[in-house]
């Protein structure tokens, strides 16, 4: 069995573009990834919680961020949630399980996007005799641009 997986920062282009600020781009570090309660639909004896990834946003650039990512359906699509991390089952903001925690400042709400470490912790989980997965940011290579993915 093999699957591909596509990576969040697919659509960061499309919102540094924008003139969105990314913040663990501007940091020079990973984009924090939390596990959340949120269920995913179960694929034979593959099933996990979602994994997410955030970045902190003043509400503004938060709803400007979802009006571009939803034209990438494709890709990952608009955010999954912003604002309180407690209401989709994450305790602390500052301690990411995946990635490197980033700079939230007073006026920011984090923003979340299904991440695509969500399919390696239901492999976790599933536990199969072997498997080869990806490093964060180092997919399959395309020669398709990403703005090519955007529904107009």
């Amino acid at each position: 069995m093999s699957f591909v997986l596509g990576c969040s920062f697919s659509f960061e282009e499309a919102l540094i573009d924008d003139g969105l600020e990314i913040r663990n781009v501007t940091e020079g570090v990973n984009v924090p990834m939390y596990r959340t309660d949120i269920d995913c639909n179960p694929a034979g004896r593959f099933e996990s919680k979602m994994v997410v990834s955030m970045r902190p946003m003043i509400p503004s650039d938060a709803i400007r961020a979802i009006q571009i990512c939803t034209r990438f359906p494709a890709v990952h699509g608009a955010p999954v949630h912003f604002g309180d991390p407690g209401r989709i089952g994450i305790k602390d903001i500052n301690r990411p399980e995946f990635g490197d925690a980033v700079t939230i400042r007073n006026d920011e709400v984090p923003v979340f996007w299904a991440c695509g470490v969500t399919p390696q912790v239901a492999v976790e989980q599933a536990r199969p005799p072997f498997c080869i997965t990806h490093s964060p940011g180092c997919m399959l290579v395309s020669d398709l641009p990403n703005s090519h993915l955007a529904v107009m």
